[in-house]
């Protein structure tokens, strides 16, 4: 049967993804922009008598969804901006605990309470960097409602594959507007399901004992292993340590499990490739860039990063290589623009930025670059 072609929201396309990829429980407070998505869950949960809450606030919401994953539930909650700031411990505690979740950040105008409406992309670093300590991070980057669906079932695949958080950082434009989106309700997507420990009666059971590729093969908590979960750097049993060589051991390898896949993580469309001006640009700042070369403008070019965090070097630098000029586009004051800087020291970047919660207009674009000096 041919996939059905759907004209559907983003919150309904990051909802259906959700439900294709099995999620069981969602908890979240609302916030605009990304309220939608809640209410959605809400019912199509109850329909497949899964398990929907509506929490206090969003420091429980991030808690509740790390205690649903540690018993077995794939585990999801959306948020914007300043909800996604009261997270931030939760994600620490879901990185070191290696408890696989998911956050949808929808991203409005800020710092603060901000423009909470309008679109933005000023919370790149913060997805990166927001929590504290050295931690890693999957962050994947949509620009399309069809992105939107099929990003939201592989935030689900990589978090139980790797049991880490992985964040969707969308904004408030991709989230309400309405696209058409091809599903196909009888297709079979590849879903990855955590690996669960197979032991014999008397083995001993150690939660961050035993690994598939860095990764523990922790059982889920009600079904008979004695497991203990904490947000201290802890030993194979599970239990605390304050020792150095425990912390230096367990730190690496959290980082290494996701470093060492560095270059199947991170994902990137290259459009027009021999252009001479190479636009670095993602999410919804990429759909600026893509009109201008959809309308014939052959002298751009466009690297778009659909995956943020873990960046891949070299295939910034391969895609960019042949490009006599290098601009980064996006909707903040250069988050990723330094990223990039770093990564291209042999090269001229430049930026073309715009905040206040307004997309960069074509025409806006190509006056911004005509008055760029190399």
């Amino acid at each position: 049967m041919s996939k059905q072609r759907e004209i559907l929201q983003g919150a309904e396309a990051c909802v259906k993804g959700a439900i294709k990829a099995g999620i069981g429980f969602f908890a979240g407070y609302p916030i605009t922009p990304s309220t939608e998505i809640a209410e959605l869950l809400s019912t199509e949960l109850a329909k497949e008598e899964k398990i929907f809450i509506q929490m206090e606030d969003e420091i429980a919401s991030i808690t509740a969804i790390i205690g649903a994953s540690l018993a077995g539930k794939k585990s999801m909650t959306a948020t914007s901006g300043p909800g996604f700031s009261l997270m931030q411990e939760g994600l620490g505690y879901a990185t070191i605990a290696e408890v696989p979740i998911v956050v949808v950040n929808v991203q409005r105008g800020g710092p603060s309470t901000g423009l909470p409406t309008k679109v933005s992309q000023g919370d790149v670093m913060q997805s990166k960097w927001g929590t504290h300590g050295d931690h890693p991070v999957i962050v994947l980057s949509p620009c399309s409602v069809q992105e939107l669906y099929e990003m939201t079932i592989q935030a689900f695949n990589l978090a139980e594959k790797y049991r880490n958080p992985v964040v969707i950082l969308t904004t408030e434009t991709i989230v309400h507007m309405r696209e058409k989106v091809e599903i196909d309700p009888f297709e079979t997507v590849d879903i990855f399901n955590r690996i669960l420990p197979s032991i014999n009666p008397g083995d001993t059971y150690l939660p961050y004992g035993k690994f598939s590729d860095d990764v523990p093969i922790m059982g889920n908590i009600g079904d008979g292993y004695g497991t203990s979960v904490t947000g201290l750097v802890h030993m194979e049993n599970g239990f605390q340590s304050a020792d150095y060589e425990v912390a230096d051991r367990l730190v690496r390898r959290i980082h290494r499990k996701i470093e060492k896949h560095t270059s199947d993580l991170f994902d990137i469309e290259i459009l027009n490739p021999d252009a001479e001006t190479m636009f670095i640009s993602y999410g919804v700042a990429s759909r600026t860039v893509k009109s201008l070369i959809y309308t014939n403008h052959p002298e751009i070019g466009l690297v778009r990063p659909k995956t943020l965090f873990p960046i891949d070097p070299i295939k910034i630098q391969q895609a960019t290589k042949n490009a006599k000029r290098i601009v980064v586009s996006e909707l903040n004051l250069g988050q990723y623009y330094f990223e990039m800087q770093r990564i291209l020291p042999h090269k001229k970047v430049h930026l073309i930025e715009k905040i206040g919660g307004e997309l960069i207009s074509p025409n806006e674009m190509l006056r911004r670059i005509e008055e760029l000096h190399d």
